[in-house]
Order: structure tokens, then C-alpha cells, then sequence
């Protein structure tokens, strides 16, 4: 069955979901891009490798482990000296690095080498406090500061989004398509839940004929390959929770489709 909503399907944010849906995604644009990329290029699939601790895996669906053990007898006193009550030893979960993995895209000037276009679909960890965040603002102003063609793909609710200096109203998602030679200006595509995801052209050196990226398309390739219907019980709420008149929105859809 096909994916009920007309633009991002809120279901497939569920932390239980979303690693697959990014390692989905990023190999569908990759595959999607190559055969309108003339052959002075070529499209590299790469992954940023840092280590976090256990608090943020916690926050993206690894199972809370922390046991709390209380002494089942009762402190023995002495019969000739009272002493204090000694405190009884809790089990609790710390903090173990963990390695993550995030892929990204670049298009890369075969003769050179040379990254002419860096595509990034963005985590979780991407947009909260922590070493994955710190990890992608050194990235993406590394990127910035350079002629290299930025495209940022947020298709998460939840988090701080990315910073731009221009004042928007706020969205669900965005796509950002910033050009080398156009910065400090970006074209910025804001969308809800509600819209489709827009289409957008693939920047890269000046001259070059640039492919337009159908991202609705693909995640509907995605979605139908990975069979994600059959992991989603839309009886459920999505996570994050959606706002209150999107809630009703979608629940009107669900049922039209037959899915409550």
C-alpha cells in the first residue's frame, strides 16, 4: 500500500524507522542523480564517523537499561553501639561512547577530485545539543567557507533546525539549496506536512546542466520498497506527536484511505 500522505509521511520520523529511511534515501538520490550527471562527475556516498554518549542513544530508541535495586532486609543495628544508617548502593546506567555513522552525498569532479556539491539529509543527533550537532556545524561551516555547493535536506519535525540569518515563518521540513558562488543567499523551500516535497535543481559549476531532484518521488520509491506499511500501525500517533489541527488533518486522511 502506498504512503496515504501527499508530502513527508510523519510515521517514517519514528526513531525505530528513521536510520533505515536516511540510509534508504540518500542511496535513492545517489542512484536518481548519477545518470543526469555528465561524466566529468561522479557521486560519492560518504559517512561522518563520531562518538557519542549512551544519553543521546537513549533519546533515539535504544532501550533505558537503568535497574534500581533496593536491599530486601532490613539495616541491622548493634546491641551496644547505634550506627548511622548506611545508604543502600543503586544500580544506574553511565555513559559508554558510541560510534555513529551518518551518510551523505558528493559530487565530485572526477579529473580533481575536487567536491563541487555536498548533499546532506539530516539526523536526529544533527538537531539537538551534542557531539552530533557540534560534528555537522563544523561540516557544514567548513562547506560554507568554501566554493563547494551546499544542499541540506530536513525532513525531521522534532529538534533545532539548522541557522539562517533570514526570519521565516515556521515549517515541518525544509530543503536548503545554497550555491558557492550566490553566498551569503540560499534559496530555502519551507513545506508542511500537508504539502508535497518540493522539487528543486542540483547546483553545481556554473554552466553545467543541473538535474532537477524529485525527492516526493523517491520516498515514495522508498517507501513501497521497504515495505513500510507494513511496519506502521497508523492507529497510532506518529513521533514526534503532531500539532493538534494536523492531527485532525491526518486523521481525516487515514480514514479516507481506509487506515482507521
Amino acid at each position: 500500500m502506498p504512503s496515504p500522505f501527499p508530502g513527508m509521511n510523519p510515521y517514517l520520523e519514528n526513531p525505530q524507522l528513521w536510520s533505515e529511511v536516511h540510509h534508504r534515501l540518500i542511496t535513492a538520490i545517489a542512484d536518481a542523480i548519477e545518470p543526469n550527471l555528465s561524466l566529468q562527475y561522479r557521486v560519492a556516498i560518504e559517512k561522518r564517523t563520531y562518538l557519542s554518549d549512551g544519553e543521546e542513544s537513549v533519546m533515539i530508541g535504544i532501550p533505558d537499561v537503568s535497574v534500581y535495586s533496593q536491599a530486601s532486609t532490613p539495616t541491622q543495628t548493634s546491641s551496644i553501639a547505634t550506627l548511622p544508617a548506611q545508604a543502600e548502593a543503586t544500580t544506574v546506567t553511565i555513559p559508554l561512547p558510541e560510534e555513529k555513522r551518518e551518510g551523505y552525498l558528493e559530487i565530485r569532479e572526477v579529473e580533481t577530485g575536487y567536491v563541487v556539491t555536498a548533499i546532506e539529509l539530516i539526523s536526529p543527533s544533527n538537531k539537538r545539543a551534542g557531539k552530533g550537532r557540534d560534528e555537522y556545524e563544523n561540516k557544514r561551516r567548513e562547506v560554507l567557507s568554501s566554493p563547494t555547493n551546499l544542499v541540506e535536506i530536513d525532513l525531521l519535525r522534532r529538534g533545532k533546525p539548522m541557522r539562517i540569518l533570514t526570519k521565516i515563518p515556521p515549517s515541518d521540513y525544509r530543503i536548503l539549496v545554497c550555491r558557492g558562488n550566490r553566498r551569503p543567499q540560499a534559496q530555502l523551500y519551507a513545506f508542511s506536512v500537508r504539502q508535497e516535497i518540493p522539487k528543486f535543481l542540483l547546483p553545481l559549476r556554473s554552466n553545467d546542466t543541473e538535474p532537477l531532484v524529485d525527492l516526493q518521488s523517491l520516498l515514495i520509491g522508498v517507501y513501497n520498497r521497504a515495505r513500510f506499511d507494513m511496519a506502521i500501525d497508523y492507529n497510532l500517533e506518529p513521533l514526534p506527536p503532531l500539532k493538534s489541527e494536523d492531527k485532525i488533518w491526518a486523521d481525516e486522511l487515514l480514514k479516507e484511505k481506509g487506515l482507521l
